[in-house]
């Protein structure tokens, strides 16, 4: 099994007037009033029941608003996303960023105990020989993000939504990741064991 670096760097969606994370201004009460048909799939609070759905609770609304522009402007490819952004505004969208960003993030179940030492290396180490940066140097120790870089929050995520996302990188469905190309050059080298070790250790970081 190959030794993969993996920098997971673009993984893989208040009351009143707000800027969450002091970098997106939008109205949480508007996009709350938004967020009704987007509740089918991501939960009332961004909490998603179902691990195909990610859950969007507590994500940075810059990565959240970013991801939405992506859908619509058709960088992102996912019918079923494409039909809901299509009919909102600049607006809506960063509304329903600071709504969702607002939200705490439920709790997932732990990694795989089979695979979490393989995913922990991975995640906190990588592999010098593919000189390719671990995940934690992107995603930080825990999983947090960098909101003002727009790298996701990707502790406690569905290790089920992950993997379709590194899997969507590997195979070029997904381009998000922009000129950089970090994240299809870093999934494309990653076999099927290794990604699902890393999305399984990923979803247990609190």
């Amino acid at each position: 099994m190959k030794k993969i670096f993996s920098a997971l760097a673009g993984l893989f969606l208040f009351a009143g007037s707000a800027f969450a994370d002091g970098l997106v201004a939008g109205d949480a009460a508007a996009g709350q009033a938004k967020s009704v048909t987007c509740s089918a799939c991501h939960g009332a609070d961004g909490n998603s029941v179902n691990p195909v759905w990610p859950s969007i609770a507590g994500q940075h609304p810059t990565y959240i608003l970013e991801q939405l522009q992506a859908f619509k402007n058709g960088v992102r490819n996912e019918p079923l996303m494409l039909g809901q952004v299509m009919l909102l505004s600049d607006e809506d969208m960063a509304n329903l960023a600071v709504f969702y960003g607002e939200k705490p993030a439920a709790a997932k179940s732990v990694a795989d105990p089979a695979s979490v030492d393989l995913g922990a290396r991975l995640y906190r180490g990588g592999d010098r020989e593919d000189n390719i940066a671990a995940c934690g140097a992107c995603h930080g120790p825990t999983g947090r993000g960098n909101p003002a870089a727009s790298v996701p929050s990707v502790k406690g995520q569905y290790a089920v939504y992950s993997a379709a996302q590194l899997r969507a990188y590997a195979s070029g469905a997904r381009t998000s990741d922009g000129p950089t190309r970090v994240m299809r050059d870093i999934a494309s080298k990653l076999s099927e064991a290794e990604i699902l070790a890393v999305t399984s250790y990923m979803q247990g970081l609190q």
